[in-house]
């Protein structure tokens, strides 16, 4: 593909396979390499690693119009970060114009130190904007899968067409991942994730070979340590679907709760069964800095985590040329808690109204978000974040003969309804040019029309969200129908829902208009499962509001 400032809208975009190389003794994914010269870079300082280490398959995040990072760690035992040893090892990495690598347009090395876990994270630059990429690494004479990566368009440059796929929410244990394998075939110039790459729960599944790792914090049931935060990554890494979808696309990703614990906010920890803390905000800051390295540790991340420290600043932001900005958002770190509620994250639709003080952002964020848009020169601004901002009221599931009055997920934004309410003012006071907001959390789909007043069915929208459904957490399926019954009288201004499904969401952005695809797969409990568009929904550039398609 020959490089262009302007991506192709084609439905039909070819492209070629990222692994499909087997010459002069390189084999297809990682293998070993038959003579140094089988890749044209130095090795004579490499260190000695006699056996695989890229169990954990290579990924390539955060594209720049001239930039990628590209990723990999190296393991012995996948399960056991100290098996590596503690000596520094050199990785070398080469990019290619092309699948043969017979165009190495960079190469370099980097030194993988057992206090990252013996990952690597090379920011590459000097790169040609808006096209394909082929990358490996390489460390001794043992050599990783190739890949593919993509650069975004140039700045103030006019592309034609974006393709984003949306995933979140793959809980090992609750089934395989049909969806990445489904992915990893599309035609994509980036996947976003917004949350949940992994669960902290403790082992339990019907899949035998789906149980999580042990925590290896002794009486405790979940992770905690670091130990415990690389075994779980890792563990999630080896899956062949998710390393098949990593080498097929950059990805932008952003984590939710489950990366640390479920429903943590700040450094406040989950509320247990007595309605009681696990830890002091003192204890749990470290837990959350083990959850925070480890992370660090296995995206393909560009800015480096400091050992230690209890943050990690992940909010950031990408243009894709003068058509599309999207503003990435941290949900969990600076949130204040949530409101009390009665079943889980649920509660009264009063308490997120009367929760003036809550932010899910924090005052920085918010103010660094505000500029982003206000300032923003693209057709199309997308808000990636975690959790639904449509204000949505559920029947009472504890009674399905009396299910109203109406209770809320106080988790989401409608546990924050003041703050949800200043943002959607100021989308419609600033004049945001077409606002789309991405969300997940929620194991479901749901395609809604955002309105400051979400009563007001006569006001035109300020914004619409697209909220993917999982790739296998589990949404109960006791829901599906009443909430298809009831939204139409609870939430009109949800225009799609569907809790049966699990899968992804395919965007294809053009200048004149946002179209989603809901991207489903049969079956989870199995490896192989056909995927199908079950819902296909659009905005179009200037005309609030949702339209199937």
């Amino acid at each position: 593909m020959s490089p262009t400032n302007e991506p192709s809208s084609s439905p039909a975009r070819p492209r070629p396979r990222p692994a499909a190389l087997s010459r002069r003794g390189l084999l297809v994914g990682s293998a070993v390499v038959a003579g140094a010269q089988a890749l044209n870079i130095r090795t004579a300082h490499a260190e000695p690693v006699h056996q695989d280490p890229f169990k954990l398959g290579v990924a390539s995040g955060d594209p720049l119009p001239d930039g990628v990072v590209l990723w990999t760690r190296l393991v012995a035992d996948p399960y056991d970060a100290a098996s590596m040893g503690t000596r520094p090892v050199r990785v070398e990495w080469e990019v290619a114009a092309d699948e043969r690598f017979r165009k190495v347009v960079r190469r370099g090395t980097e030194t993988a130190v057992a206090a990252h876990a013996h990952s690597v994270h090379a920011d590459v630059r000097g790169l040609a904007p808006g096209r394909d990429y082929w990358f490996r690494f390489r460390t001794g004479r043992q050599i990783g899968q190739a890949a593919r990566t993509r650069t975004a368009p140039a700045p103030h440059s006019r592309p034609r067409g974006l393709r984003i796929g949306l995933v979140n929410c793959q809980d090992w244990q609750n089934g395989y991942w049909p969806a990445y394998t489904a992915l990893a075939e599309e035609d994509l110039d980036v996947v976003v994730h917004v949350g949940d790459y992994i669960y902290e729960y403790d082992p339990s599944s019907v899949y035998a070979d789906r149980l999580h790792t042990a925590p290896q914090t002794s009486g405790l049931d979940q992770l905690v340590t670091l130990a415990d935060y690389r075994a779980r990554h890792a563990q999630y890494k080896t899956d062949p679907a998710l390393q098949a979808a990593h080498a097929a696309f950059p990805w932008i990703v952003t984590w939710d709760d489950h990366e640390v614990e479920n429903n943590y906010a700040g450094v406040i920890d989950e509320i247990d069964d007595t309605g009681a803390r696990h830890q002091d905000p003192a204890a749990f800051a470290r837990q959350r800095s083990a959850g925070y390295q480890a992370y660090y540790e296995h995206m393909p991340l560009r800015r480096r985590f400091v050992n230690g420290s209890s943050d990690y600043r992940l909010y950031r932001r990408f243009d894709f040329g003068d058509l599309l900005r999207l503003n990435v958002l941290d949900t969990r770190q600076y949130r204040t808690d949530q409101p009390a509620g009665f079943i889980s994250d649920f509660g009264s639709v009063e308490a997120g109204l009367g929760n003036t003080d809550g932010t899910l952002t924090g005052a920085t964020q918010e103010k660094w978000l505000r500029q982003g848009l206000s300032r923003s020169p693209a057709r199309w601004n997308v808000i990636a974040q975690q959790v639904m901002m449509s204000q949505i009221r559920f029947p009472n599931f504890l009674d399905p003969t009396h299910p109203l009055p109406p209770i809320a997920n106080l988790d989401q934004w409608d546990g924050y309804d003041p703050a949800r309410a200043r943002f959607l003012r100021f989308l419609r006071d600033a004049q945001v040019a077409n606002p789309v907001v991405l969300a997940g959390d929620i194991h479901s789909s749901w395609f809604s029309d955002l309105r400051i007043d979400r009563d007001d069915l006569d006001s035109d929208p300020v914004a619409v969200e697209f909220t993917a459904t999982s790739v296998s957490s589990d949404f109960p399926i006791a829901f599906d129908a009443p909430l298809k019954a009831y939204n139409p009288i609870l939430n009109p201004h949800v225009r799609y829902f569907d809790g049966s499904r699990r899968g992804y969401l395919r965007l294809n952005v053009d200048r004149q208009q946002l179209t989603t695809d809901a991207r489903t797969v049969d079956s989870i409990a199995v490896r192989q499962s056909p995927v199908s568009t079950t819902a296909s929904w659009a905005v179009a550039a200037g005309e609030p509001g949702l339209t199937a398609v």
